[in-house]
């Protein structure tokens, strides 16, 4: 389980361009890593359109934003299409980096329990700690947290 105050795990993982794209890229720069369950359903559009909207903002705070899902990086890029989302979107099909990260949790609905995304974000600085990390977060409300968050 990663916590506030520890260096954030690296990894490397193929974006919505199918470039792979590592968390050690950023190093200098402050990282908002967001995990989300699925692209184009109704709370993670929400949640990336929130972050889409408030991009000005993040881009003049210098923030590198980061979405994780178990998507293939063809579907990351209809959605991102889809959307107009600025920011890199990255595959991980076999949830290797969410379960290091323990964003992949047993879930229940319906009264049937199976494996998936919990919505949570990673506040990295430039030095590669993190600083916040924000678990079970909202669609609705996930940019106002992460704004707040922000060092």
């Amino acid at each position: 389980m990663v916590e506030e105050g520890t260096p954030a795990p690296t990894f490397t993982l193929p974006s919505d361009t199918g470039d792979d794209v590592s968390l050690e890229d950023f190093r200098g720069r402050t990282v908002v890593l967001y995990f989300y369950p699925r692209d184009d359903t109704p709370g993670c559009t929400r949640q990336a359109c929130g972050i889409r909207d408030a991009w000005g903002e993040l881009e003049a705070r210098g923030v590198v934003v980061l979405g994780v899902s178990p998507d293939s990086p063809e579907r990351h890029r209809r959605f991102k299409e889809k959307y107009g989302l600025p920011f890199t979107l990255l595959s991980d099909e076999d949830h290797e980096v969410a379960e290091r990260y323990g964003t992949w949790v047993e879930k229940r609905l319906y009264g049937k329990t199976s494996m998936g995304m919990e919505r949570s974000t990673f506040v990295i600085d430039p030095d590669g700690t993190v600083v916040r990390v924000l678990r079970r977060v909202k669609p609705d409300t996930h940019v106002d947290e992460v704004l707040a968050a922000l060092p």
